[in-house]
């Protein structure tokens, strides 16, 4: 695809002033993408309601055409991941975020989704949904009010306008890997990290076996 012509310099005709505007391929398709993102209604915890909130008259999501909220994941682009995280969800959080066609965006609300919140150091939460599937935008608070949940969304569009055509990753050639789902057994083990697990296997082996390998903790 050829650079074309430099929009902002590109004279147009008197005659036609007024009646033609020159854009590019790029800017055209981002505006329709940014203002068409369909969320993934799926609340986990205190976050919910705070993004429930949004869709209420007073806050006005429909603004950025984003009000159409879907219960499936196959109808979404942007997967809002709000509330806390435990070991037990994260994998169905995975499959839902395999089950998304590209463009996907990634959405982490709150303390807890971002980096484990009150719970980090529990047992049974993850520190961070950003530890499986790749976050685009992460809004901070506990619970952050419905306003900086806009805000967020505010910067999700600036991200949309600034992909191209030429670089986005859903038309190359080469078909996109699943993102593996965690294995829940007494503790999740992230199947992405294997070769780390491996390599930590090895120093403990090498140390007598005294250690039991571990992943770093976030």
């Amino acid at each position: 695809m050829s650079e074309g012509p430099d929009v902002s310099v590109t004279p147009i005709p008197p005659e036609l002033q007024g009646k033609v505007t020159i854009t590019s391929l790029d800017k055209i398709y981002n505006w329709g993408r940014r203002n068409s993102v369909w969320p993934m209604f799926f609340g986990l915890a205190c976050c919910a309601i705070e993004m429930i909130c949004t869709a209420a008259s007073r806050f006005d999501l429909s603004r950025f055409g984003m009000e159409i909220m879907r219960p499936s994941p196959r109808q979404a682009d942007l997967l809002i991941v709000s509330g806390t995280v435990t070991k037990k969800m994260a994998p169905q959080i995975v499959r839902l975020y395999d089950q998304m066609a590209e463009p996907k965006y990634v959405l982490a609300m709150g303390a807890c989704a971002s980096g484990g919140g009150p719970f980090k150091e529990g047992y049974n939460v993850v520190p961070g949904i950003d530890q499986f599937i790749p976050v685009d935008v992460y809004v901070p608070g506990c619970p952050p009010t419905p306003q900086a949940l806009l805000h967020g969304l505010i910067h999700l569009q600036h991200k949309i306008d600034g992909q191209s055509l030429r670089e986005v990753a859903w038309y190359r050639r080469e078909t996109a890997a699943e993102v593996p789902l965690p294995l829940l057994g007494p503790d999740l083990i992230n199947p992405g990290q294997a070769g780390l697990l491996r390599e930590r296997a090895a120093q403990a082996s090498a140390q007598g076996g005294a250690a039991s390998p571990t992943l770093p903790s976030s």
